[in-house]
């Protein structure tokens, strides 16, 4: 059975959109829901960190923000792909952005760290939860950079194409 790149395109921009719109959803219902009442259940199980409560909820709002951002600039890459307007500079300021989210996510997870360590309530899992937040973080801000200059290729290519033609 051959595949049908025409009209297989189109559906799964189409797929990836809608499953942005139920991610952006599902984020805002934990930002407003899960992550006060996950915080406050902590701080009364806890009282020694307490305090770390508004913090905490600030410091996951934020983060899952970061993301709500990457995945509203990935919304428009693909409505630039649907529209045959990847290849234009204005898509960099969409790849910048995420990649500023990125480091930004990184720097979330690092300074979130840090306060919990200040504060003497870090533990080996959350050592290597923050690790492994930082490392993936770094990895994907890479990854962009990356995907960034083959995008840059690929504009100077499809200028030199059409100066061809």
């Amino acid at each position: 059975m051959a595949i049908d790149r025409a009209t297989i395109h189109p559906r799964v921009t189409r797929v990836l959109k809608a499953l942005i719109i139920v991610l952006l959803a599902l984020l805002l219902a934990s930002q407003t829901l899960v992550i006060p009442e996950v915080a406050r259940i902590t701080a009364v199980r806890n009282p020694d960190v307490a305090w770390l409560e508004v913090p905490g909820i600030i410091g996951a709002v934020l983060f899952l923000a970061l993301i709500q951002v990457t995945l509203v600039c990935i919304w428009f890459l693909l409505s630039l792909v649907q529209d045959d307007r990847i290849f234009r500079v204005e898509a960099f300021r969409y790849v910048d952005i995420i990649l500023g989210a990125l480091i930004a996510a990184g720097a979330v997870i690092l300074a979130s760290y840090l306060v919990i360590v200040a504060s003497r309530a870090v533990s080996l899992s959350l050592s290597l939860l923050a690790v492994l937040g930082i490392v993936v973080s770094a990895a994907l801000a890479l990854l962009v950079v990356v995907l960034r200059g083959l995008l840059r290729k690929a504009l100077e290519l499809e200028q030199d194409m059409s100066e061809v033609v």
